[in-house]
């Protein structure tokens, strides 16, 4: 049995500079070109290898959170994984069609963006969040 002590220390030194849409890209909804993928026993986990990048990951990830709460209907707090899963997976879907582009490389897709709107906060969020709520995260097999 792992120890979720170590686990989330070995988690903490592999990620050291975690990847916002480490989700949706371990779930393969997406790919980035500046992410790493380590493994920590048996899970995987996503790290950025750009800092700057990263945090303009971050800071859209945080507006397309805030952006989403009253659409999911949830309060901010910890958000449930299917939720995280919609808001990474279908905000960025979103921002893509959005942007006319694909979900190949993620920071490609923010670098897009922001050349196309001016900054992250004039996304087109009301088209967005429609991708959002629409996105279904794969069923489990039976």
């Amino acid at each position: 049995m792992l120890n979720e002590e170590a686990y989330r220390k070995a988690r903490v030194d592999a990620e050291s500079i975690p990847c916002p849409f480490g989700k949706a890209i371990l779930a393969r909804c997406c790919q980035c070109s500046l992410s790493l993928k380590r493994n920590i026993a048996e899970r995987e986990v996503a790290a950025c290898s750009d800092r700057t990048a990263q945090s303009a990951c971050q800071a859209l990830l945080e507006l397309l959170l805030d952006k989403a709460l009253f659409a999911l209907k949830h309060a901010q707090s910890e958000i449930p994984h299917a939720k995280a899963m919609k808001i990474q997976c279908g905000g960025l879907a979103g921002i893509a069609e959005a942007c006319g582009s694909s979900l190949e490389d993620v920071h490609a897709l923010v670098l897009s963006a922001v050349e196309r709107f001016g900054s992250l906060d004039d996304l087109p969020y009301s088209e967005i969040m429609k991708s959002i709520s629409a996105f279904e995260i794969r069923k489990k097999p039976q």
